[in-house]
Parts: structure tokens; C-alpha cells; sequence
């Protein structure tokens, strides 16, 4: 079944990516949960940096690679305060598990011993979640979220390696609660 209300963005350079992340920030509420996906240098970090400064963290937004996630307060549009749990789950997930465990119950069982399962299955009040290479556990973590999926260009000419050079393509997903609504504003 067709989703109509994805939307997708044609984003030109990396300063555009920021805008984006600040724009999706101005319109997030508490308890929401946002997954980034896509390939390696996509632009995954820098739409978080815009994310952050859309919610007026001061601190650096980098990525939580090796820490996992990192917590970083803020203000959301409304003047609430805002704590930002950014997570990176790109290591969650290992091959060290119990045979016939699946990739999801592996997730799992690593978010809860860092303690950022309930954080993320129920976001707190002030609470926002942003997790890079989410994908996996989307429909585990949150029956309500954003998903924003960025595709890099590829270079035919160099064994369709992915490139740095050209436009990225965004494709937001709404699923659930007031998305759609909310994402008018970048209509």
C-alpha cells in the first residue's frame, strides 16, 4: 500500500541538510522519536546538527558513534525544555547473542543494558528521541515517529560507488499520530 503522505526533498548541500534538521526541530513535540537511515556519509550528522540547533543546544552535535548515545538539553519551539536523547545504533546488534535470537530481540536487549530502552520505547515528558541507523527497530521502538531517509547520489562512472558530489534525496515518513499535520509547514 502506497504511503501519500511521504515527502520527498531534493536537498542540495550540506548547509540545506542543517536547515532541514532545524526546521523538523522547531515542529517535534516531547515524546517524540525520529530515525535517521541511510548509507555512510549520507548526511545523517549533519541533519542532527540542524536538529540541535533548531532545539538551542549549545553543545557541539556530533555523532554518538562510540558513546551511543549522547543527552543534550534544550528548548523546544514552545519554551518547554527540551532533553535530547541522540542516539547511534550503527554498533547495537552484534553477532554475540544466543543462536535463533533475532536482530530485533538483540537490539532490544542492548538498549536495556545501557539503559535506554524505556527512553525510547516511552520517551519521557521534555523528552525527544533521534537515533541514527534506527531502522531496524522502528516498529519495535515507537508506533508513533518521523523516519527520514537519505539517499546519497552514486557515481556510475566509478563502479556505482557512493558519491559526496550532488543532491541528496530526503524521503520523510510520517507513521502515525500528527506527522502529517506537522509536516505541512515544509510544503
Amino acid at each position: 500500500m502506497e504511503n501519500h503522505n511521504i515527502k520527498k526533498l531534493v536537498i542540495p548541500s550540506d548547509s540545506c541538510m542543517q536547515d532541514l534538521g532545524e526546521s523538523i526541530a522547531k515542529i517535534v513535540h516531547e515524546t517524540d522519536v525520529i530515525l535517521l537511515s541511510g548509507p555512510l556519509g549520507a548526511g545523517k550528522t549533519t541533519f542532527a546538527k540542524g536538529f540541535g540547533k533548531g532545539l538551542g543546544i549549545k553543545e557541539p552535535i556530533v555523532s554518538p558513534t562510540f558513546t551511543i548515545a549522547r543527552e543534550l538539553k534544550g528548548t523546544f519551539s514552545n519554551g518547554k525544555a527540551a532533553n535530547l536523547i541522540h542516539v547511534d545504533a550503527y554498533r547495537l546488534g552484534g553477532k554475540d547473542y544466543a543462536p535463533g535470537q533475532d536482530t530485533v530481540s538483540r537490539l532490544l536487549d542492548e538498549l536495556e543494558s545501557l539503559g535506554l530502552d524505556e527512553a525510547l520505547e516511552e520517551p519521557g515528558d521534555g523528552t525527544v528521541v533521534l537515533m541514527e541507523w534506527g531502522e531496524q527497530m522502528a516498529g519495535v521502538l515507537a508506533n508513533v515517529r518521523l523516519e527520514v531517509h537519505i539517499d546519497r547520489p552514486i557515481n556510475k562512472e566509478k563502479s556505482n560507488e557512493f558519491t559526496s558530489e550532488g543532491n541528496r534525496v530526503v524521503t520523510l515518513v510520517p507513521v502515525g499520530g500528527d506527522w502529517c499535520d506537522r509536516l505541512k509547514i515544509l510544503d
